[in-house]
């Protein structure tokens, strides 16, 4: 059996991620307040769920700034990969958060259509304004961080996201009922947010998902895999393949491999972890080695 580990990602991207999701968690946390009391005193629902959002935004960020905390902690003999995985967790959390929140200003926006209230648009377009600086600042400083390598990180950056569109829809509102009187574009700009933010939160759920099933990893392809490793001088098969995750940045190998009986064991992990590395950027694999004289060692008999 072989066995090799590596670490892909330094300590300065983890650092670069943790001060990206606490300054984004004060920034956001900071604005809510105001814009949830100035929603009530507007009577603005799209401020109102824009708020509700960023309620949202701002655990989704608390609970992502601790699961990259927790993250950093040492692999322990009980928790073998550590507590990267609480990152997946995070993430799912903040997936299903979204989820819940766009059907709730859904549920409001439909009823608001009956009969749309008056709204103070001029309030609501100040408060909306001074939003969209937060979030775009906000997403500026996710941005420093890995949002496309991290899933933890991108789904917070995708609130962020939601909560900017959420105030762009809120100005185009406030904008419609200041010059035409259309009250109802309050309820539509909250309709719209709501499936932006209901795609979005659809998206991070199912990564993280995929990883809790222990899903092959995106770009990954086992059957390409095993092709890879079966060209190998020496080897005549390769069965029983599982690639899995722990984060998505993260892939994990484990596999047996048939030798020739003649073969050098030694050589052979070599050369399949060196192509596990170079070809699928898969630094963590466990491998065990068969002869073909000898079979698989499962004690049914049989390996899958």
């Amino acid at each position: 059996m072989g066995h090799h580990h590596g670490h892909s990602h330094s300590h300065s991207h983890t650092s670069s991620n943790k001060k990206a999701l606490f300054w984004a968690f004060i920034l956001i946390t900071a604005f809510m307040a105001v814009e949830f009391i100035g929603g009530f005193l507007t009577n603005s629902l799209a401020l109102l769920s824009d708020a509700g959002h960023m309620l949202s935004d701002s655990a989704a960020l608390g609970l992502s700034f601790a699961a990259i905390l927790l993250g950093t902690r040492k692999a322990t003999g009980e928790k073998s990969f550590g507590y990267r995985r609480f990152e997946i967790l995070a993430a799912a959390v903040n997936g299903i958060t979204l989820i819940v929140i766009s059907a709730v200003i859904m549920f409001e926006a439909v009823r608001r259509f009956m009969a749309p209230p008056e709204v103070q648009s001029t309030g609501m377009l100040v408060i909306a304004v001074i939003g969209l600086i937060v979030n775009i600042a906000a997403a500026f400083i996710l941005m420093r961080g890995e949002k496309d390598d991290n899933l933890n990180v991108r789904s917070a950056f995708l609130h962020v996201i939601g909560d900017m569109l959420g105030s762009v829809g809120a100005i185009t509102a406030a904008l419609l009922m200041m010059l035409f009187g259309w009250w109802i574009a309050d309820p539509i700009a909250s309709i719209i947010v709501s499936i932006l933010v209901l795609v979005s939160g659809w998206r991070v759920t199912k990564d993280a998902a995929n990883v809790l099933m222990e899903s092959s990893p995106d770009g990954i392809d086992p059957e390409e895999v095993r092709m890879s490793l079966e060209q190998l001088d020496e080897v005549t098969d390769v069965h029983d393949l599982h690639i899995w995750s722990i984060t998505p940045d993260e892939p994990l190998l484990s596999c047996h491999m048939t030798i020739q009986e003649q073969g050098n064991p030694d050589r052979v992990l070599h050369r399949a972890h060196q192509i596990l590395h170079d070809k699928f950027s898969i630094e963590h694999s466990t491998i065990q080695l068969e002869t073909d004289g000898g079979g698989c060692p499962s004690p049914h008999g049989t390996c899958n």
